[in-house]
This record gives structure tokens, sequence and C-alpha cells, in this order.
């Protein structure tokens, strides 16, 4: 018995052309020869299977193939053979793999109104989620006994203790280099000593509060999409509505008022840090000792600095916490909508925030706060 699947072709006493198989066709052994097979330009008139000592689907699919290919009949199979060919023949399929391509002017108004309906699907679907938090949270109201003070807590470690060192680094890396920047740039008109005003203004009224949010986005955020649309798919969340308790009340309020609540202090945290990190640059680049930039930022920086961040930062927070859990509870099917899940909801979390950063902007500057 051969160990390989082999093939020839010679002559009947008709002149035509036979191609005889020999060996075992079967799914180990048939690939080193199948290209070979299908590059015959020959024409075939007879495929001859009477010295096939194995075969299974894989080769009976390769002799249809090539029956199909050259307009060959069969001959010299065995029972097994015969039988394999017919069930591969019959569940051949000649229709296209791909479906005919529209032209642009039917296919592009199409795609158009997909978008707009899973759009407007969206839309609904948060304002859903915004209603049932809304709900949750008076019947928390209503019913104090019901909410989960130590899972607040324990949110609130992780979304805030847990990222003091990330954003106390990234702040203070974020202080040296706009104090550095801004004292080369003002150093050509003699203004080195105004680093100090752009140092404290910026970061406490724009990026302290904004980097703190995007990187908290990127990382509780995400964790907020992982964790519940884990959940949804190992069927945890079913399991708590169906013994009667609310995924809201327990996962996503939590969640919530831990990151809303967070953010204020991590905001501040990260203007501070980031103050530090300027005076860091002033006392060694630019001959303003440290403590003389820290006292010369309460001279320099108006309150109401302060309290822009301030109020920025719980809307902020509560954006990224929405997003999260909004996306996580969307989780469907299969675990690669995690990772799409999880990615919309740091790419929604962080546009929304830089949206509402610039329609602060615009409202302060109104009221007199600019």
């Amino acid at each position: 018995m051969s160990g390989q699947a082999e093939f020839s072709i010679d002559e009947d006493e008709a002149g035509r052309a036979v191609l005889r198989l020999s060996g075992p066709y079967l799914i180990s052994t048939i690939g080193k020869i199948d290209q070979d097979l299908l590059a015959i330009d020959r024409e075939i008139a007879e495929i001859d299977l009477e010295a096939i000592t194995e075969i299974d689907t894989v080769g009976a699919w390769v002799v249809c193939q090539l029956s199909g290919q050259h307009d060959a009949e069969i001959s010299g199979a065995s029972e097994r053979a015969q039988r394999l060919v017919s069930a591969v023949h019959t569940a051949r399929n000649d229709a296209d793999i791909r479906p005919p391509q529209r032209p642009l002017w039917e296919w592009l108004p199409a795609h158009m109104g997909d978008l707009v309906f899973k759009a407007w699907r969206g839309i609904v679907n948060v304002i859903g989620f915004m209603g049932q938090v809304l709900i949750a949270c008076g019947n928390l109201i209503a019913h104090p006994g019901r909410f989960r003070g130590k899972a607040l807590v324990r949110q609130m470690e992780l979304v805030g203790v847990s990222a003091l060192p990330i954003i106390g680094l990234m702040s203070f890396l974020i202080g040296i280099v706009i104090a550095q920047q801004g004292a080369v740039q003002l150093e050509q008109f003699g203004a080195e000593s105004l680093t100090i005003n752009l140092v404290g203004r910026i970061t406490l009224r724009e990026l302290g509060v904004l980097m703190t949010a995007i990187m908290v986005a990127g990382r509780s955020g995400s964790a907020f999409a992982a964790q519940l649309g884990t959940m949804k798919l190992t069927e945890e969340i079913d399991a708590m509505r169906t013994i009667g308790i609310s995924p809201i009340e327990a996962l996503v309020i939590p969640r919530i008022l831990a990151c809303t609540f967070m953010m204020i202090l991590l905001g501040f945290y990260a203007s501070v840090v980031a103050i530090v990190g300027g005076a860091v640059v002033g006392d060694l680049m630019l001959g303003i000792p440290f403590w003389t930039f820290l006292t010369r930022i309460e001279e320099v920086v108006p309150t109401y600095d302060l309290w822009v961040g301030l109020i920025k930062a719980p809307v902020f927070g509560l954006i990224v916490a929405l997003a999260g859990c909004y996306h996580g509870l969307q989780v469907r099917g299969n675990s690669e909508e995690v990772g799409l899940r999880t990615t919309m909801a740091v790419v929604s979390a962080i546009f929304a925030v830089i949206v509402l950063d610039a329609f602060f902007a615009v409202f302060f500057t109104e009221v007199g706060w600019g």
C-alpha cells in the first residue's frame, strides 16, 4: 500500500486521456498533489479510481472538482468511494460566493440609511438607559437600605486611589512641558515671569481636569465596559434579574457615583501636581525659586479658575461612567463584542468630554469667568 497520493495520465484503446488516481486520497496526503491535479491542462475523458486505497470526503471533493473541471466520467470507484463522491456531488453549490455588487447610486443611499437608522436606535437606547438610571436613583432614594455602600467604596478605590500614581506622573510631566515651552516662547518678549500665570491658569482651568478625564476614560471607562460586558456574556446580569437584584442599582449606580466624586479629587490633584512640575522647571531653568513660584500662583491665578475646573470635573466623570456602563450593557453575542464596546466606550467618552469642554469654555467666558 502506497503511503502517498499519486496520479498518472495515459490513454485508453480509443485514444482518450485517462487520469488514474492511486494511493490514499485523504486530507493528510492529498495536499502535496492538490495543486498539480488542478493545474492539469490536458482534456481528461475519464477519471479511474480503481487504484485508490483509501478516500475521505476531501478526496471525494477533489475527484468531483476534477470531474466538473474536465467534464470527465468517474470509473473504477469502490462502494465507499462511490458513496462519498455521490454525497459530495449532491452537496455542491454553484451559486456565487459573493453577492453581485450593487451600483454606487443604489448602495450609497442604502448605506446612509443604515447609518441613520443605527444612530437613531443608539439615541433611543441611550435615552432608555438614562431613564433606567434615573428610576434606579429614585428607588434608592425611596429605599436607602438598598444602596450598596461597600460597592461604592470599592469603586472609589479603583477609580481614584489606584489612579493616583499614573495621573500624578502624567500631570507632573504636563506641568514640565507647559512651563518649558511657555518659557521658551515668552522669553522672546522678556516675559519669562509670566510662565507662572500660564502654568497656573491652564492647569487649574483646562488641562488638569481635561487630561484627567481622558486618562480616567481610558482606564476606568474601559474597565466598566469590559466588566459589565463580560458579565452580560456570562449571563451574570440575567441571573441577578432572576433573583430580584437590579443590575442598575448594584452595578451601574456605584460606578457612576464613584467616577463622578473621584473626578473632583483627581482633577484637583492633577492640577496641583502639574503646578509643582512647572515650579520645578521654573527653579531649574528660569531662576524662579520653587516656593516663590508656588506663592505667586496664589496671587496671579483668579479663584474662579479653580472653580471652573471643579465644576467641570464631576460632569466629565459622569460622562465617562455613563459611557462605560452603557456600552458594557449593550454587549451581545460573543467576546468580540466586548472589545468593540470597550473601544466605543473610550472613544465616545473622550469625544463627549472634549465637546463639553469646548461648551464650558464658551459658557464661562460669557458669564465673565473667561
